[in-house]
């Protein structure tokens, strides 16, 4: 992909359209609430915000969080899938979750952030490479990455101010991904060890 001139990779270049957005939103925080956040009662009325809200971040934290993961894991799973179909499961996700949210979250609640679609990485990464080792700080031991995507679901489910409900989206879209490409391409790839935070809300 070209962006300003410049060729990228699609995870370089979701990871720029993220940042932007930041920048932008901290600029002029009313756009969350008034225009681009996902608020389930609006969203008839706003069904842009479906896709708008995956792009969203409430604070450098968050933003730090979910790019991070998602350098990490789109990288990873670039190399087996291509960059084409990692765009197509990042949006399916991040849409499915956000369907989600709408139908299970507080109505009146407003949902940021690209979790959903990190999520259904995870959840494709799961199924393509379910033995593959990862650290999750602050543990000082790799454990599977299968362990790591379902365990960190569900312990972020217990937290507050977190929406569930675009997490489990993303990821039942990730494993239904995964188990396609598994069957349809047979991927190929090392079994290495990453490092990566897996922390993300939504306020």
């Amino acid at each position: 992909m070209r962006v300003l001139g410049y060729d990228t990779s699609v995870i370089e270049t979701l990871i720029l359209a993220n940042v932007l957005m930041f920048i932008i939103t901290l600029i002029n925080p009313d756009l969350i609430i008034n225009n681009l956040g996902l608020q389930p009662s609006l969203a008839l009325e706003r069904p842009w915000t479906l896709v708008t809200s995956m792009f969203l971040h409430g604070g450098l934290w968050h933003l730090f969080a979910n790019m991070f993961t998602l350098f990490f894991f789109g990288n990873y799973l670039q190399g087996l899938i291509g960059g084409k179909d990692l765009l197509k499961l990042y949006f399916v996700g991040g849409i499915l979750g956000n369907i989600l949210v709408v139908f299970l979250a507080d109505p009146n609640s407003i949902a940021v952030g690209a979790s959903g679609a990190i999520f259904a990485l995870g959840g494709t990464l799961s199924v393509l490479r379910p033995n593959l080792k990862v650290f999750i700080i602050p543990f000082p031991i790799p454990i599977p990455l299968w362990i790591a995507v379902i365990g960190g679901f569900l312990v972020l489910s217990l937290m507050p101010s977190i929406s569930w409900q675009a997490h489990l989206g993303g990821l039942i879209a990730g494993l239904v991904f995964g188990y396609y490409f598994k069957n349809k391409k047979n991927g190929v790839g090392r079994e290495d060890v990453y490092r990566f935070y897996d922390y993300r809300y939504r306020y």
